[in-house]
């Protein structure tokens, strides 16, 4: 019976330690979401900014990126920046977004090439056989998605020709509604014409016009540029709350179970150790009757 004991108490002190593990990642990823869900809150002003000037440069302009054609098309690269996750605990995270991703590059016409952060959803993609031309690691803060996003768009853009029509994709899961995410995918260039010609027609907000200087075509080409690392930026932002709220989620459920455990386990601990302690009353009292009869015996005999 005391080995029964000792070995729950083993299992309760084990659960105790998980028990506090897992309210420590329950913390840690209640606070991620809202660390990146401020971040991409912190872009919505600076995102306007750089809209309002592509507006500028594109008025009196023809669309500033090549238009799409369907010879043009079926003979172009596609670079596809897919944000996955380094670490488990997140459900079907990464394999729904992988289904996602394959499927809707292979209704493109065209040569993909994949740039994946990300270890495990880099795993699902290349077991169906796409072609990735890179591998970074998932950033752990925010402060850490900026120089990610800046390697990530000079090694896709010397691979890329823009000028001939390339075209460039992000895949990531997005913070849904009803849901914890959703697997979502959006062209970011060529940039999409009648997007241009409605940035075109916002009117600048205050009645100081504005005027661009050092050349329009230089300045379009780098707050392109900062539309694309914005967008990616925010794509990032997204997957990270996203899987974070996926971990959360799994971390809830590790929880209860937990909790159930540990009663259980305690229930039977407790059940157990009063079995014993009656057995050990039951011994006792069985003795101390036995004695007294071997007593009464003996006192009889010496009369």
């Amino acid at each position: 019976m005391s080995d029964t004991t000792a070995g729950l108490s083993r299992k309760i002190k084990s659960a105790g330690e998980l028990h506090s593990v897992v309210r420590t990642m329950k913390a840690v990823a209640a606070s991620s979401i809202g660390e990146y869900e401020t971040s991409v809150r912190a872009l919505a002003d600076y995102y306007r900014t750089v809209e309002l000037g592509l507006g500028v440069c594109f008025r009196g302009r023809e669309p500033a990126m090549p238009v799409e054609t369907a010879e043009r098309t079926a003979t172009t690269d596609i670079g596809a920046i897919v944000f996955g996750s380094d670490q488990g605990l997140v459900g079907q995270f990464n394999e729904i977004l992988a289904d996602f991703v394959v499927k809707t590059l292979a209704s493109l016409p065209g040569k993909p090439q994949v740039w994946v952060s990300g270890e495990r959803i880099y795993a699902y993609l290349t077991d169906a056989g796409l072609p990735l031309m890179g591998l970074y690691t998932v950033p752990g803060s925010v402060e850490a998605v900026g120089p990610l996003i800046g390697q990530i768009q000079v090694e896709s853009e010397a691979q890329l020709d823009f000028g001939g029509g390339a075209r460039m994709y992000i895949f990531h899961n997005r913070p849904g509604v009803g849901a914890l995410y959703e697997p979502v995918g959006r062209r970011l260039l060529p940039l999409d014409s009648e997007w241009q010609q409605g940035l075109a027609r916002v009117r600048w907000p205050t009645r100081n016009l504005p005027e661009v200087i050092g050349g329009s075509a230089t300045t379009l080409r780098a707050l392109i540029r900062e539309y694309v690392f914005i967008s990616l930026f925010r794509a990032c932002a997204e997957s990270l709350a996203s899987e974070n709220a996926s971990r959360l989620a799994a971390m809830e459920r590790a929880d209860r179970n937990i909790d159930e455990l540990l009663e259980n386990l305690q229930s039977t601990f407790h059940r157990l150790r009063q079995t014993g302690i009656d057995a050990e009353l039951f011994d006792v009292i069985s003795g101390f009757e036995a004695l007294g009869k071997l007593t009464t015996s003996h006192d009889r005999g010496v009369r």
